[in-house]
């Protein structure tokens, strides 16, 4: 593993263009594999739009089990389990239960890994040169009853764990911060250091400025079988390609079991669609009316971005439905209702639907590193925090992999996070 030079990465959404970018960094010849035409075609295409280490409670908990429970019959619940039993489902939920007593420990260390994930992506993008409508605009999380508020205070004492300050807000707190915001609120918090930006936009311009400086692209291809093979992995297509590498680093979102699979390891990353709208602010008193700075709301699960003058993200929901990308109308009305009720003056008559299918691993950590096999590495199952965790983790994977080419015993990354 020593002469390891040429790497496939597969998967072009924001943790393989990120982890290509990474490697190209450290001097590796990179191909990148992905069945679209275009980077960040699927998950990666038109998410929440936050980078927020606020937002990084994990989900390992009782209360989110019975939630489950209580809204499986509601069509528009925020959580939303389809009881069509299935072996991958029910194994995904018993390890999630079983991670219950792990909550704490690995809310601080995501929210510590989405405070370090900051600096890379700013250094990422000024390096590569890559535009993506990016504010600091700050996150304002806001509460509709006592009881979830109570609990976010006791989550903002793992987020300070983690390195993270936030401030409380009282409801008149709320109105001045968010003048526009309609409703009855009874608390809040304030997260000046989170920020907001395009994943598309970032994604495929980082993908394009890459490209220009040497990685490879093999798009619109499908992969039919990925193989250890001696000392590195042999990466077979469906146009009849056959290509030696001497290392593989697999990224490629919910798909990552099903590789992982043929290359020895078990990474049990289950598909959790999100919706999200897209409105398009098309007329000035919509423009003045959308919030500027970023929201969630926690009764909901909603989120919003402002991304540039004229467009209004709005996205949230969680759905185990298996590998179903279909759009449903019940899933999307309750975001534009959201939209009319909080900022009746944004007119979303053009408003553009959207779903994607989260890789979350039953843990809600990242599998990021080593695999059994000295040449494969992971950098996947992010869950809702990919935009946000991406640059780190990249970061973290090619430095490992630089550290086992130059032989390096003794390398800073070490110490992986690691699902």
């Amino acid at each position: 593993m020593s002469e390891m030079k040429k790497v496939a990465v597969l998967g072009a959404g924001i943790t393989g263009i990120t982890t290509a970018a990474k490697l190209i960094e450290q001097g590796f010849e990179v191909t990148v594999f992905d069945r679209q035409r275009y980077a960040a075609m699927e998950t990666s295409f038109a998410n929440g739009g936050q980078l927020s280490a606020s937002n990084a409670e994990v989900w390992n908990t009782w209360a989110t089990v019975l939630k489950g429970v209580k809204w499986m019959l509601q069509a528009d619940a925020p959580l939303l389990v389809n009881p069509k039993p299935s072996w991958h489902k029910l194994s995904w939920m018993l390890e999630f239960m079983r991670h219950i007593p792990d909550y704490q420990r690995n809310t601080i260390e995501t929210t510590r890994l989405a405070i370090e994930a900051r600096q890379h992506l700013t250094a990422l993008g000024q390096k590569w040169g890559v535009g993506f409508d990016h504010s600091d605009c700050g996150i304002m999380h806001f509460y509709s009853n006592q009881k979830d508020f109570k609990h976010a205070c006791e989550v903002t004492k793992l987020l300070k764990q983690g390195g993270l300050e936030r401030q409380a807000l009282t409801a008149g707190d709320i109105k001045l911060k968010e003048p526009r915001l309609k409703g009855d609120f009874v608390g809040g918090f304030w997260t000046p250091s989170d920020s907001t930006g395009d994943i598309h936009n970032f994604t495929f311009g980082l993908a394009e400025a890459i490209r220009k400086a040497g990685v490879t692209f093999c798009m619109e291809t499908e992969l039919t079988d990925v193989s250890i093979e001696g000392k590195g992995v042999r990466v077979t297509d469906d146009k009849g390609n056959s290509n030696h590498f001497d290392a593989v680093v697999v990224c490629a979102g919910v798909g990552s079991r099903a590789l992982a699979k043929k290359l020895g390891d078990r990474v049990n990353i289950y598909p959790v669609k999100g919706y999200s709208i897209t409105v398009n602010l098309r007329d000035q008193l919509s423009q003045d009316s959308a919030p500027l700075i970023s929201l969630l709301d926690d009764e909901t699960k909603i989120v919003t971005s402002r991304l540039g003058v004229d467009r209004f993200r709005i996205a949230g929901t969680a759905e185990f439905n298996g590998n179903n990308r279909d759009i449903r109308h019940d899933r999307i009305e309750p975001l534009v209702k959201w939209c009319n009720r909080h900022f009746p003056d944004v007119s979303t008559e053009s408003a553009v639907a959207w779903a994607g299918l989260r890789p979350m691993m039953p843990n809600m950590m990242p599998k990021v590193g080593r695999g059994r096999h000295p040449q494969v590495f992971y950098n996947t199952g992010h869950g809702h925090l990919g935009w946000t965790l991406s640059a780190a983790t990249a970061e973290m994977v090619a430095g490992v992999m630089a550290g086992v080419r130059d032989e390096s015993t003794n390398s800073s990354y070490s110490t992986v996070v690691t699902s």
